[in-house]
């Protein structure tokens, strides 16, 4: 197996690669790629790490004390939502890494172990372009909703069961009365009411943002999934 190469600041190729340089050559590549993709990994676990620490605070400063203000969980709220933002924009980098990583796995070290006559076999190409002219291959969209998907809306979730119960709990509200639930609508949304904003908007608001991240998870197109090939997500 050979593979021409070219001297640096020149367009005249130099001598083919032996089959031992090219085996090295792939081999350290091919190891620098999973070292950068695990990085980018990291920062994705810690960023999720971080969400999942502020949901568990205001979860327990929100439900541990009926003086507590139930904004507390709608700033909770927010602070996920920036942190899903960012959480997004950094798997769209790892996504770039993830992509070469997986492009080395099927067309390179699977056609060693089962070899298939003709599959893929410009993917070479297609990779050199990639490190001429690196470019994300989702959009920022695209990414929030993946992330979305897969950890957040479970976190969100909770967030928000967790903000019905506080506002529709008596006994969980500043004046502190009997145990039970609300008696009517109108009571959950009173309890609803955030400083000079009325229940009515505030439920309105957490309706309109829950509905926004909904339609974001379900109706973003995104043909070229994580499990598009294979069930496994690398």
């Amino acid at each position: 197996m050979s593979n021409a190469a070219t001297v640096p600041g020149t367009s005249r190729p130099s001598a083919p690669l032996t089959s031992s340089e090219y085996v090295s050559t792939m081999s350290h590549y091919h190891r620098a790629e999973i070292v950068r993709m695990a990085g980018w990994r990291d920062r994705l676990d810690r960023t999720t790490n971080w969400s999942l620490t502020v949901a568990a605070a205001m979860l327990s400063v929100s439900l541990s004390t009926p003086s507590a203000h139930h904004g507390v969980l709608l700033f909770a709220m927010l602070i996920n939502l920036l942190l899903l933002w960012i959480e997004a924009r950094r798997y769209r980098f790892f996504d770039v890494y993830r992509a070469r990583v997986r492009q080395f796995e099927r067309h390179y070290f699977a056609q060693i172990f089962s070899p298939q006559p003709d599959f893929a076999s410009n993917w070479l190409l297609i990779l050199g372009e990639t490190l001429r002219t690196p470019k994300f291959l989702i959009s920022q969209r695209v990414a929030f909703a993946r992330r979305l998907k897969r950890n957040y809306i479970h976190i969100f979730l909770i967030l928000l069961l967790a903000w019905i119960l506080k506002i529709s709990t008596p006994s969980l509200q500043a004046d502190e009365r009997p145990a039970g639930f609300v008696h009517s609508v109108l009571e959950f949304i009173h309890n609803a009411t955030l400083g000079p904003l009325p229940g009515e908007v505030v439920v309105g608001i957490v309706a309109i943002f829950f509905a926004g991240l909904v339609f974001l998870a379900v109706f973003t197109g995104d043909e070229d999934g994580e499990l598009s090939i294979g069930d496994v997500h690398v």
